[in-house]
């Protein structure tokens, strides 16, 4: 964003993020928090559990909602999809969850939140 010292200006940028947020609050998220992830640097996105489709795979939320240490983070599940698709078969598709029974993408945070 361009800044400007006009507060008209900077008002009317504040209410369409209030409109967005508005209309996002009316959707379907999906939470996942992730007790780890401030440790590892890495979120655990599932998408198969004891050899079936499961967690982001099969979720009908429109939106997920990543909480880490009491931040939130969130994203358009598709988005996530694809951020997840490009490790598929990598060092970073592994098994994890209760006894090690599902797999997932170890999606590194700075991905997530577009920091490098």
């Amino acid at each position: 964003m361009i800044f400007n010292s006009d507060f008209k200006y900077d008002l009317e940028v504040g209410q369409v993020a209030e409109r967005e947020l508005a209309e996002l609050l009316g959707k379907k998220i999906e939470v996942k928090n992730d007790q780890k992830a401030h440790i590892t640097g890495n979120v655990f996105i599932e998408y198969e559990s004891r050899g079936k489709r499961s967690g982001i795979a099969i979720s009908e939320s429109d939106y997920y909602c990543i909480v880490v240490k009491q931040r939130y983070v969130l994203i358009k599940k598709d988005e996530l999809k694809d951020m997840c698709r490009k490790y598929l078969g990598t060092n970073r598709d592994v098994l994890g969850g209760d006894n090690n029974t599902s797999k997932g993408i170890l999606l590194p945070f700075t991905d997530l939140i577009g920091w490098k």
